[in-house]
C-alpha cells in the first residue's frame, strides 16, 4: 500500500477536469485536502525546471495529470506545442521528482500513444508497433516519452514511476471549448446549441466510421488512485471501459439524448482520426482490481444534464 493519511501527494492539473476528481477520490482514501498540492499553471509553469524543483520538495507522491490537449481540430493546428509543453512538463517533473527523493510517480499517458494500426481491443505490447495517428501523434509521443523515461529511471535509479494509459474520458466539468474540446463534449455542446438556436441541421466531421472507447471522469479517477496505492511495476497498464462504439452510433445517440431532430450531415473533407479504439483493460483489473461502473447511456445522460445546467447559470 502506497497511499499513506499522512502521504504529500503532488497533483498537477489538480483543479482540471480529471484532476478534480482523482483529488476528490484522494480525500475519499483519508487523505488530508491539506496533504494534496495542486500547483496552477498561471503560477507554476512546468516547463521551467526551477519550478518543478519547487513544487516537489517534501513530496512523497506525484500523480502527473497536466496536460496541453485538444480535439483532432486543436492536435492539426497546434502539433509543435503540444509536442513541446507534453515533453518539458513531463520529462522536467520526473527529473526533479527523482533528485528530490519523491517515492512514487504515476505518469498518466493517453490512448494517443499507441499506433494508427493497432489490434482492436489494443494490449499494452502492442504499443511499439508502429507509428500513432498522424493528427496526434506529436501529443502522444510526447506523453509517451514518460514511459520511457520511467523505465530507463527504474532501472539505472530504482525509481518508482509508473505509467497509466487512460481512453478518451467524459463526464461533468469536461471542456466544452469548441476551440480545444474532445468529440463527446464538441458533439454535445452542437446538438444542445441546435435545439436551443432551432437549428434544422448539425454538421459532423469526418465518416462516422470511425469508432472510439470512452470512461467516464469518475471512472478514470478511481483507477489512478488505486493504481497509486497499488501498482509498481514498469509495463504500461490500459485504462478503459472494455466498450467500443462507432463515432455513427455516437452521435445517433447524443442526437436523441438532446431532443435534436433535424438533419446531421458528415462533413467527409474532415479527417476521422485514429480508424479504431478499443483497449483491452485485463491488466488493470488483474495488477490493481480496478473495473470501469459507469455505464456508458447514464455517464452520457449525467454529461448533458451538467453542460445544460451550466448554460443557464
Amino acid at each position: 500500500m502506497t497511499l499513506k493519511t499522512n502521504s504529500k501527494v503532488l497533483v498537477t492539473g489538480g483543479a482540471g477536469f480529471l484532476g478534480q476528481n482523482v483529488v476528490s477520490e484522494l480525500e475519499k482514501r483519508g487523505i488530508p485536502r491539506t496533504n494534496i498540492i495542486i500547483p496552477r499553471s498561471k503560477t507554476t509553469d512546468l516547463r521551467i525546471q526551477e519550478n518543478c524543483t519547487k513544487i516537489v520538495q517534501g513530496i512523497d507522491i506525484v500523480i502527473h495529470l497536466a496536460a496541453k490537449v485538444g480535439g483532432i481540430g486543436y492536435n492539426q493546428a497546434h502539433p509543435a506545442e503540444l509536442f513541446y509543453d507534453n515533453l518539458m512538463m513531463g520529462v522536467q517533473l520526473m527529473e526533479a521528482s527523482r533528485i528530490a527523493g519523491v517515492k512514487k510517480f504515476i505518469g498518466v499517458g493517453t490512448v494517443c500513444a499507441y499506433p494508427k494500426f493497432t489490434p482492436v481491443p489494443f494490449k499494452e505490447e502492442n504499443i511499439w508497433e508502429g507509428y500513432p495517428e498522424e493528427t496526434n501523434a506529436p501529443y502522444g509521443l510526447a506523453k509517451k516519452m514518460m514511459l520511457v523515461q520511467g523505465q530507463a529511471y527504474r532501472a539505472q535509479y530504482g525509481f518508482n514511476a509508473i505509467y497509466l494509459l487512460p481512453v478518451n474520458l467524459y463526464g461533468p466539468g469536461d471542456n466544452f471549448n469548441p476551440d480545444s474540446s474532445h468529440v463527446i463534449p464538441a458533439l454535445i455542446k452542437n446538438f444542445v446549441d441546435a435545439v436551443q438556436d432551432g437549428k434544422d441541421e448539425v454538421i459532423v466531421w469526418g465518416t462516422g466510421s470511425a469508432s472510439r472507447e470512452f470512461l467516464y471522469v469518475k471512472d478514470a479517477a478511481r483507477a489512478i488512485v488505486m493504481a497509486t496505492d497499488q501498482y509498481d511495476g514498469s509495463e504500461p497498464v490500459n485504462i478503459g471501459a472494455s466498450r467500443e462504439i462507432s463515432i455513427k452510433d455516437l452521435v445517433e445517440i447524443i442526437s436523441k439524448e438532446t431532443g435534436y431532430t433535424g438533419k446531421i450531415t458528415w462533413d467527409t473533407s474532415k479527417p476521422d482520426g485514429q480508424p479504431r479504439r478499443c483497449l483491452d483493460t485485463s491488466k488493470a483489473k488483474q495488477w490493481f482490481g480496478f473495473e470501469a461502473e459507469t455505464p456508458f447511456e447514464i455517464g452520457l445522460k449525467e454529461t448533458i444534464k451538467w453542460y445544460i445546467q451550466s448554460q443557464k447559470e
